[in-house]
């Protein structure tokens, strides 16, 4: 009886984690501040709960810029036709989505459009 008790106290304690890492969009993006991001993919992390898409930018004066471009989750993404594949090292791309409030290289991302003009839905969180 204590060990399924203490199980029981132990499965309350850590089924809130996962919400507590999720984020609504409201807390660190700006609907007001829209940007687009191009440049080539460096990597693509899918994992829950969100992917990330980092690109690097090339800047007028020739200097490089990462940005970490925040998509949906990969269920979302994948029942918008997405696989781990979509995107690649070296693909060039152009992000539309929301600037993150602390000003960082940082967005949410919207759509994102292929070099050959694939649009893909991005799974943003916008308005949640």
């Amino acid at each position: 009886m204590k060990a399924a008790l203490a199980a029981l106290i132990v499965g309350l304690l850590v089924a809130p984690l996962p919400a507590v890492a999720h984020h609504a969009f409201a807390a660190e993006f700006d609907s007001n501040k829209t940007v687009t991001v191009k440049g080539t993919v460096d990597k693509v992390e899918w994992t829950n709960p969100h992917i990330w898409i980092y690109v690097d930018t090339k800047e007028e004066n020739g200097t490089v810029t990462r940005w970490q471009c925040e998509g949906g989750s990969p269920n979302t993404l994948t029942r918008q036709g997405w696989s781990r594949d979509s995107l690649k090292p070296g693909q060039q791309v152009s992000i539309e989505g929301f600037r993150a409030k602390n000003g960082s290289n940082t967005c949410n991302s919207r759509v994102v459009t292929t070099a050959d003009g694939k649009r893909l839905f991005a799974g943003s969180s916008f308005g949640q």
